[in-house]
């Protein structure tokens, strides 16, 4: 899975003014992080607004981002829940031959334990097709995923768990991970802000959310990390800084969304619950543009 080292982008979903999926959008917007030199594209994230899609909607992104994409990057799709069975039966059902793995995220409001989660991601594991990540969000889903419970994994099912996404926000518990790994186990930062100091440790990459509206200075900020280049990103670090905070200053995707707005290449909607930036942050951003 070294192609799934770097900078991941966790695409957006553009829309349309009566909320229609926008797929020339969607066509401008991969092309643009592909030029970008972004690694690989993740689709049916929490950044693509995937809780306000239906499946058709959903199955129809997929296949647009993958002909689009048309195998120059790996395609990650997003694909969990807190339905264990439901799960399944989309990984049974969904054509996910040019997928190359599947981003599962934690069970959410359900608040399992660690044994719960663990048997959640066995039966992943037993019944994916494709490898699968694990995503670690407690600020969503009001549960952790432990180092020791993602060992526990990464150990069991070699081959089919295959890294995770972390963004506990906790350094000690990365740096278990970092200790603990079995040999090729990826890391990848899901917080675009501590990125470095993750590489620094020892992570392999990041899924992006600012990799959508500036890939080509993440891009660089990443690979110059990996390479060891610390002093030398820096700068780069300090002057994406305000705007990685703007992207996630109300919500996510509102802040990237009214970037990429500003940059015409999609239009700035979002589906409810979740709303544009407000006007406030709205001239903020621009003065940072």
């Amino acid at each position: 899975m070294q192609q799934l080292k770097g900078v991941g982008v966790a695409l957006v979903t553009p829309f349309q003014q009566d909320m229609a999926v926008d797929y020339a959008a969607l066509e401008r917007l991969i092309e643009y992080t592909l030029r970008g030199k972004a690694d690989y594209l993740v689709t049916l994230g929490t950044t693509g607004e995937v809780a306000t899609l239906s499946e058709e909607e959903q199955l129809a992104v997929l296949d647009f981002t993958l002909k689009t994409v048309a195998g120059r990057v790996p395609v990650v799709v997003g694909i969990g829940g807190n339905n264990t069975q439901e799960v399944l039966r989309k990984l049974a059902t969904w054509p996910l031959d040019a997928v190359t793995a599947v981003l599962s995220v934690s069970p959410y409001y359900s608040k399992p334990s660690q044994e719960g989660i663990y048997q959640h991601y066995a039966a992943i594991a037993n019944a994916s097709p494709k490898p699968v990540i694990l995503y670690n969000v407690p600020g969503r889903t009001s549960s952790n995923i432990s180092a020791e419970t993602t060992i526990r994994l990464a150990n069991d099912f070699p081959g089919k768990v295959i890294g995770t996404k972390e963004a506990s926000g906790n350094m000690v518990q990365a740096m278990h991970l970092i200790k603990n790994r079995p040999e090729g186990f990826l890391l990848i930062s899901g917080d675009d802000h501590v990125t470095m100091p993750l590489i620094a440790c020892g992570f392999d990459g990041v899924i992006s959310v600012i990799a959508n509206s500036h890939p080509a200075q993440f891009s660089q900020l990443v690979h110059m990390c990996l390479n060891g280049q610390f002093a030398e990103a820096r700068p780069l670090q300090n002057s994406l800084l305000e705007k990685m905070d703007m992207c996630f200053v109300e919500n996510n995707p509102a802040g990237v969304k009214a970037f990429l707005s500003e940059m015409g290449i999609i239009s700035n909607n979002l589906r409810l619950p979740l709303v544009p930036l407000s006007a406030v942050h709205m001239a903020k951003l621009k003065s940072l543009l």
